[in-house]
């Protein structure tokens, strides 16, 4: 071979080095968040997402539950929110609700995605009854977050908001144990121990009065609406009917005892 044929195929194979790599074409994905999902959950989710779409759609995305997890870990609460903020968080603002994405989508971008769309709803909230009753908009997110995860039937998302806003009026511990759930990392699926009842954590609403550092979970926008706008009844207690998703509510502590045992909810009372 001559010295010009090397030189010439020296040249070939660097173009053919420096030619782009023909990408992936983009391939729609769908991921679904319910209403009350927690970051934790979100990730796991995003994780559950990816599996599926490498075993039945044949492309890997780059997406993944540890980039959504540090991803929303970096990202910051909207701005009208920050000075109520007991600690960096953003739970609470990742919208939940069906988003779409490619392989190529990154963690960062999903998460800016569901902040845009909560601060989208949350423009529709209005703030002026809990600011007659000395709450800002953070507690309000916190409260629509425990309201999402105690009420199954629409028709008692106010009637819980009420008895939150009771409590917080009355000086009375909360007593929600999904924030204690919330908190020690427990599932609903689990029993809550002695033990767990008598936890320090700043999430047990029966040891410490108001709100839980921060909100519980990712709201829906009725639930939203509920927590701006409590139900105008005196009820302080709720109780689940047993083989339910219903409550019981009153105002009376005797009677909320009476029903308590009689279900054997025993803890309660």
């Amino acid at each position: 071979m001559t010295s010009r044929s090397v030189v010439l195929v020296s040249i070939a194979a660097a173009l053919a080095l420096a030619a782009p790599v023909q990408a992936q074409a983009p391939v729609t994905l769908r991921i679904v968040f319910p209403e009350g999902f927690s970051v934790r959950q979100m990730s796991d989710r995003v994780a559950e997402v990816r599996k599926i779409a490498i075993r039945k759609r044949g492309v890997t995305p780059r997406l993944t539950g540890r980039a959504y997890k540090a991803a929303a870990a970096q990202a910051g609460a909207p701005r009208a929110f920050r000075p109520f903020l007991k600690r960096r968080s953003v739970e609470g603002f990742l919208f939940p609700s069906l988003y779409e994405f490619t392989q190529h989508t990154r963690a960062a971008e999903l998460v800016a995605n569901q902040l845009s769309a909560f601060e989208s709803r949350w423009r529709g909230i209005d703030l002026r009854r809990p600011r007659a009753s000395n709450l800002n908009a953070y507690d309000v997110l916190t409260i629509a977050s425990m309201i999402e995860r105690e009420t199954v039937v629409a028709s008692e998302r106010r009637l819980v908001s009420a008895v939150i806003y009771n409590r917080l009026k009355a000086d009375m511990p909360l007593a929600i144990d999904a924030t204690l759930r919330y908190g020690l990392g427990i599932p609903g699926t689990r029993p809550l121990t002695p033990a767990h009842l008598r936890s320090r954590s700043r999430y047990n609403t029966r040891r410490y009065k108001g709100l839980p550092p921060t909100p519980i979970g990712n709201p829906g926008v009725p639930s939203m609406r509920a927590a701006a706008r409590p139900a105008g009844r005196n009820y302080l207690y709720y109780l689940r009917r047993p083989g339910t998703v219903r409550h019981f509510f009153t105002a009376s502590e005797e009677e909320f005892c009476a029903k308590a045992r009689e279900w054997g909810y025993t803890e309660d009372c």
